[in-house]
């Protein structure tokens, strides 16, 4: 049976111990696939594990129309698996075998939700038609919708509970536990958030073969935020073991409303909205932008190509490009300490020189844009309800109408390109731990827009079929399992105690270690960088740590969870900032999602101050041909080292000679 419960004497308390071949850590679109992928592979021993049903970004974000990038399956354009790999390799710092990994396995990933009833739109012939999305030259781009994630998980999950796949709900994993002869992972630990109170605190084990870590990108970090609510992120749980991390330096940003976080990409750009900012009570209204761009045409092509080119990308900023609309913004608001909003009730204005806005005004690629919309309308709301109207409706549903109210909208940070390393088959450096969706640094330095929705499907394909030809075997007996890993126990149970013994009034609380770290890696680990603050950072980072570790207390067994999340996080985002620290002392400089303030360089504008120059990273600089990867090696060590991108690799293709691989056994390695 799978999940295999019995109980054990730890302490002197009964706790439960589930044993299982596979445990499967999350509840997203990531986590549910993998799940489905053993079963489907002839696995099913399994177990999963989540903190709530429903909880993440894949249920819980979207854009305008969500998108699934994937090789093109419509029409007449030509595609093959290693264009596309050359493509994702392309965006800079990706393994070339990953990148031919994902490609390979793209029609069959996006198949699969197909199959399991994800509505992705196709012709009457069966075309699965695609559309430009961010950092895409081919139009592979498709989508269900501004839910689409959602729609995956809804699915997948109800495909889940029909295979009658046992999940512990409610359960907040706190620790991975290791072989003590260092043979890798063999389970973890976790708190069942509805026995806090108990004898035992709740603290439940599962004895695992193997571990699928599919929790998501650390959104916890930052304070300005696009990342659901729900999506804290668990990367220090494989850090804390020694797992590598990579391009930790990579994280993406973009534009989004923060009364409701949503990424205001795609259409709410292309109907081309009026930009104004207000001081923090609302007053002192002013169209900003218009300081920085010398004419309404340019403002508008600017504001329109933000739709599809919304990630801020720093070489998409001199030349008046599409990003340096985050610069204003970021200025407007961190640095000058005004609010910044999207009016949809009224064209975009600028100085008398400018003149009255007008659709002539649009250059031929945005007009043709909405006159195919048939959105050629006067005011953006209207434009935006003609092309997208869930767009609209979407707002509504969170009590903000766009046809009066303006939208409050900030840089935030949205995903995260680096995580842990994984190997082509989705394994981390700890054996038997896989990595899978955004905890998995697949991705380099740039993305298309949608590639991480594929990623994390390819990531549970390659896993099962790993796990289901390798790693078979049954887990060892719950008292074996127990002896292996006491003194990990015994050490998450003594800091528990610690912490509820510890006066709060004299402590450091889980909430302020929080808001200390997100305030930090939302001013020193942006969108602009400098080294001698992310250095400080860094070091203020560790102190942060120690302090955490030594002196935190909660109020009573119930803010437990959020103590060990705290735990989590503050040494995630001391890993993060020594990854950068090391980035910037190597000499390396914007590019991505990030400006790396530079005397050597030029102000996005001539109307910006010396203060505001930078450079970017030449195609030829190290930085941009190897990896920089970084490993907890011991207390607050870091251990960081630069390897070389892997080329994409050169199959020999004869179907006589794959075959007689396959037929032996030999394609898994």
């Amino acid at each position: 049976m799978p999940g295999r419960r019995t109980e054990v004497q730890f302490g002197g308390t009964t706790m439960p111990v589930y044993s299982v071949n596979t445990l499967v850590i999350g509840s997203g679109a990531a986590a549910l696939n993998a799940v489905l992928q053993l079963l489907m592979q002839g696995q099913r021993d399994v177990l999963l594990v989540t903190e709530r049903w429903g909880a993440g970004a894949s249920n819980e974000a979207g854009s305008d129309k969500q998108t699934y990038y994937k090789l093109s399956l419509a029409g007449d354009q030509s595609d093959s698996p290693r264009q596309m790999a050359e493509d994702l390799f392309a965006g800079g710092c990706m393994h070339g075998d990953i990148a031919l990994c994902e490609a390979q396995h793209s029609a069959q990933a996006f198949y699969h939700l197909v199959s399991r009833g994800v509505p992705f739109p196709h012709d009457r012939h069966g075309g699965y038609v695609g559309y430009q999305t961010d950092h895409d030259q081919r139009g592979r781009a498709t989508s269900a919708g501004p839910l689409t994630s959602h729609m995956m998980c809804t699915h997948l999950g109800a495909a889940v509970r029909h295979e009658g796949v046992p999940v512990l709900d409610e359960h907040q994993v706190i620790a991975l536990l290791t072989h003590a002869d260092g043979t890798g992972v063999c389970g973890a630990l976790a708190l069942d958030k509805r026995k806090l109170e108990g004898a035992g605190h709740g603290l439940v084990f599962v004895n695992a073969v193997n571990v699928i870590l599919a929790t998501g990108g650390p959104g916890g970090m930052y304070r300005t935020s696009v990342y659901p609510e729900s999506q804290i992120g668990s990367t220090g749980l494989a850090l804390a073991i020694g797992a590598v991390a990579q391009n930790l330096t990579e994280s993406q940003f973009g534009l989004a409303s923060i009364k409701f976080r949503w990424n205001v990409s795609g259409s709410y750009q292309q109907v081309i909205p009026r930009y104004i900012s207000t001081d923090a009570n609302g007053g002192d209204e002013r169209e900003f932008l218009a300081e920085s761009f010398p004419d309404m045409p340019t403002l508008t092509t600017a504001i329109f190509r933000k739709g599809y080119q919304w990630p801020f990308d720093s070489a998409r900023i001199r030349g008046h490009g599409s990003s340096l609309i985050d610069v204003l913004v970021y200025r407007e608001t961190v640095m000058r300490g005004r609010r910044v909003f999207l009016d949809f009730t009224q064209n975009p204005a600028g100085p008398p020189a400018f003149g009255a806005f007008t659709l002539a005004d649009l250059d031929e690629e945005a007009r043709s844009y909405l006159e195919k919309c048939r959105a050629l309308l006067p005011t953006p709301i209207e434009r935006l309800r003609a092309m997208n109207e869930p767009a609209y409706q979407l707002y509504r549903a969170h009590e903000i109408d766009l046809a009066c109210d303006p939208l409050e909208i900030a840089v935030c940070a949205q995903h995260n390109n680096g995580g842990l390393r994984g190997n082509a088959w989705w394994e981390s450096n700890i054996p038997h731990l896989f990595p899978v969706g955004e905890v998995n640094g697949s991705h380099g330095v740039r993305r298309p827009g949608g590639a991480a929705l594929n990623a994390g499907q390819v990531g549970g394909i390659r896993a099962a079929l790993y796990i289901t030809r390798r790693y078979v075997e049954s887990p060892p007996s719950p008292q074996e399992f127990i002896e292996d890993v006491t003194p990990q126990i015994a050490e998450y149970q003594a800091a528990a105690q610690s912490m509820l013994t510890r006066a709060p009034q004299d402590a450091l609380l889980p909430e302020q270690v929080i808001c200390e770290l997100q305030e930090r890696m939302s001013s020193e680990a942006a969108i602009i960088r400098t080294r001698p603050r992310v250095e400080a950072a860094a070091a203020a980072a560790w102190r942060l740590h120690a302090r955490a570790r030594e002196n935190m207390a909660v109020r009573g067994p119930e803010d437990l969870p959020q103590a060990f999340r705290a735990r989590d996080l503050v040494l995630t985002h001391a890993v993060y900032l020594e990854a950068l620290a090391e980035y910037l002392r190597r000499g390396g400089r914007s590019r991505g999602s990030f400006l790396v303030l530079d005397e050597r360089g030029a102000p996005p504008t001539p109307e910006f101050d010396d203060a505001w120059r930078y450079s970017l990273t030449a195609a030829d600089d190290p930085a941009n041909r190897q990896i920089l990867e970084v490993r907890l090696a011991a207390g607050t060590r870091v251990q960081a080292g630069w390897v070389d991108v892997h080329p994409i690799p050169r199959d020999d293709n004869w179907f006589e000679a794959v075959w007689r691989e396959y037929t032996n056994d030999r394609i898994i390695k």
